[in-house]
């Protein structure tokens, strides 16, 4: 049986991990906070009480951290990596996957980064976007287990092409939220009718199917129980913004959806549903 460690057991690492225990793997996991893994060793995973040992006991390590940074320092963590292969599943930087993939290598360990798009229902039902950057016989050797999680895995590129197709899909995430809230927020003003702005919106080329998931929480100002945060949102995108500077992009239009980010800092906002936006739209 494989055995599989999940680093970090937030909404999505937990989401990974169940999936991958009800798909009959030996799951261990970890987290900083030993109560976040309490639901998962009830449902049959096995706790790791010391982060040396991870390696040891299994083949393939899965991190789901926050970012590149907590990503290396756990990595590191671990030491001798013998031949374990280290799978980041979060949103990092171009270079920062690089450079954790030189890390791994060093560590003696193999590297494939395969963010992907999606969070707590896809990772449950195993329709998650799964968009890996390495080399191609560590995709081949390890798409059995992506399969559980993604019905197509795909290999885009070298290390670092996945964490750049990741950021560019996070941008749109941004970008459309933004533009639909700005959109609502003048239809309503002008008093027509929400229902009637999307029957003309759904039929024409400028829909996404984003629009009418985000709608109620946006209509209701009701941004709980997020699956995918404005702070987690402010962070990639800030990660694309960084990317596309050195990329020689121009990103002006970006930079101000970022510092109409940055005012959710500090506020309820940051820990609810990204789509939260919808209330920094407004002139106050």
């Amino acid at each position: 049986m494989t055995s599989v460690a999940v680093l970090g057991t937030g909404l999505l690492g937990t989401a990974i991990a169940t999936r991958l225990l009800e798909q009959g793997l030996n799951v261990h996991v970890w987290n900083r906070d030993p109560s976040r893994i309490v639901s998962l060793v009830e449902k049959g995973a096995t706790a790791i009480d010391d982060l040396g040992q991870a390696a040891k006991n299994n083949s393939i390590l899965i991190t789901v951290l926050r970012d590149g940074a907590a990503t290396a320092s756990v990595i590191g963590t671990i030491g001798d990596l013998q031949s374990s292969t280290v799978i980041p599943m979060g949103t990092m930087g171009v270079e920062e996957s690089r450079k954790l993939a030189t890390q791994v290598a060093n560590q003696g360990g193999q590297y494939l980064e395969a963010p992907v798009l999606g969070s707590k229902p896809q990772a449950l039902n195993g329709s998650l976007l799964v968009m890996a950057g390495g080399e191609e016989h560590v995709f081949e050797e390890h798409r059995a287990l992506l399969s559980h999680l993604c019905q197509e895995p795909q290999l885009v590129g070298p290390v670092g092409s996945g964490a750049a197709t990741k950021l560019a899909l996070n941008q749109l995430i941004a970008s459309l939220t933004h533009s639909f809230s700005l959109s609502l927020q003048l239809i309503q003003r002008a008093g027509v009718p929400v229902e009637t702005f999307m029957a003309i919106l759904r039929p024409s080329a400028l829909y996404t199917p984003t629009f009418d998931k985000k709608l109620q929480r946006m209509l209701d100002h009701s941004y709980a129980d997020p699956n995918f945060s404005t702070a987690l949102l402010r962070k990639d995108l800030r990660l694309f913004l960084e990317e596309a500077t050195t990329a020689g992009l121009q990103d002006q239009g970006l930079s101000g959806l970022l510092s109409l980010l940055e005012q959710a800092k500090g506020t309820e906002l940051d820990e609810q549903d990204y789509c939260a936006l919808h209330e920094l739209t407004v002139l106050r």
